[in-house]
């Protein structure tokens, strides 16, 4: 069962540091047989990951499917169809007995009133009426596995009316299930959280999310967050999709070291009780005689099928990530971007212990400091080969400077005294 640490900083499972490695899955529950949703959870277990993140009810952007799978029957909301939810409890369990801990997310946002996806999906919005005996059967169907629930599904705020169908749910199942943590996924580029649903979490997720006209979002909006809800766990829950196309209708996609760099300046800025991992093509369960009709949204292209995006190798790179975390034994981060003497924000520091600095670099340069570190030693892994090399520093006028590193692209500084 996960809890939060001491530090308020890390999560615990079963009282042992837990770094929480999700994979995105929005649609398992409509979209995955039985035979494939055993090979993934295989999969994403090798590569390291210990979580998987899954919207209860169908994802808006779900890629078409021929399956049969729908919570609600001949789609009135007010008659639960008992075998979806027998159904889904039973991937559930399978996913916990390999291993992995599911964050559920109890309402997406296209079903609400008010929020920005309700604007474009009017009809699916749910009457406040039928919530109450929803909540009860996620309750009954899920909460005795600990899920983490996720209360807020890529949710702005917009209105009262949105606010009062969270906090209502969210009272509701927090009542009902004691025992499990509770947190929101909002939405991209986006850091508020009604006051008297805030106080019903124990860790904060954000979203930098998907849109590439700001790319400080990883660690800005962590700063944010910190800053409007303090000690409490907080992680990046949707960083941008590996090959996802760029939101906004804009050209290009996201690639293998785009993702790799949301996740390390998400964690060294403060937001490191985990961090979570999206493959477009996974996320909505994509196979190649889908069709994909996400383009009403923020405009995304059509994703590779699920065989080609269960290859991309950004997920590896997170599973090193972890494994990195794990053998130092980080479990809790401080920034430390007061030390660094560059004229830039992108390389982020923060210390792990007071013997251990880390330092994620984007791109190459000489790393000066305001603080001697000359007794201190410099491990420099290459973090698209992971290869490794020891850098020099020398201290002059004041400043720690580490040498130039060998390699072509981005890297992790590791600083021990």
């Amino acid at each position: 069962m996960l809890t939060v640490s001491n530090n308020n900083k890390t999560l615990l499972k079963d009282g042992k540091p837990f770094f929480y490695l999700a994979d995105t899955c929005w649609s398992a529950f409509t979209n995955i047989e039985n035979e494939d949703w055993i090979y993934y959870l295989y999969k994403r277990k090798v590569q390291g990951f210990n979580t998987i993140q899954i919207n209860i009810l169908p994802q808006w952007d779900a890629s078409s499917t021929n399956l049969n799978y729908w919570p609600f029957v001949d789609k009135d909301p007010y008659k639960l169809d008992n075998a979806y939810f027998t159904r889904a409890r039973e991937m559930v369990k399978t996913a916990k007995e390999k291993g992995f801990e599911v964050a559920l997310v109890v309402l997406w946002c296209n079903y609400v009133p008010g929020t920005w996806a309700s604007k474009l999906f009017p009809t699916g919005i749910l009457p406040f009426d039928c919530l109450e005996n929803y909540v009860n059967k996620v309750h009954e169907t899920f909460s005795d596995l600990h899920p983490i629930y996720v209360v807020t599904g890529d949710t702005d705020f917009q209105t009262e009316e949105t606010e009062k169908y969270y906090i209502s749910v969210g009272k509701q199942l927090k009542a009902l299930a004691k025992d499990c943590l509770f947190t929101t996924h909002i939405k991209g580029r986006y850091s508020y959280i009604p006051e008297e649903l805030a106080s019903m979490l124990d860790l904060f997720f954000y979203q930098s999310g998907h849109n590439s006209n700001d790319l400080t979002m990883p660690y800005s909006l962590s700063e944010e967050m910190q800053a409007k809800y303090p000690d409490k766990p907080l992680l990046n829950s949707e960083p941008c999709y590996e090959d996802m196309g760029y939101s906004g209708g804009k050209y290009g996609r996201w690639t293998r070291r785009d993702v790799r760099r949301a996740a390390y300046v998400s964690i060294l800025s403060g937001a490191c009780a985990g961090i979570t991992y999206g493959a477009a093509g996974i996320y909505s369960w994509h196979k190649a005689t889908s069709s994909f009709a996400a383009s009403l949204g923020e405009g995304f292209d059509m994703p590779k099928c699920i065989e080609e995006a269960m290859n991309f190798p950004g997920a590896w790179d997170y599973g090193y990530l972890k494994t990195i975390f794990e053998q130092l034994g980080v479990d809790g981060i401080t920034s430390a971007q007061e030390l660094l003497v560059n004229k830039t924000t992108d390389i982020r520091l923060a210390y792990a212990n007071e013997n251990l600095l880390l330092v994620y670099l984007p791109s190459n340069t000489c790393v000066r400091l305001n603080k001697d570190f000359t007794d201190w030693k410099v491990d420099c892994i290459d973090l698209e080969n992971r290869f490794t090399c020891k850098l020099n520093i020398t201290y002059k006028k004041e400043q720690s400077v580490i040498d130039m590193h060998p390699f072509k692209e981005d890297v992790l500084y590791i600083i021990r005294k």
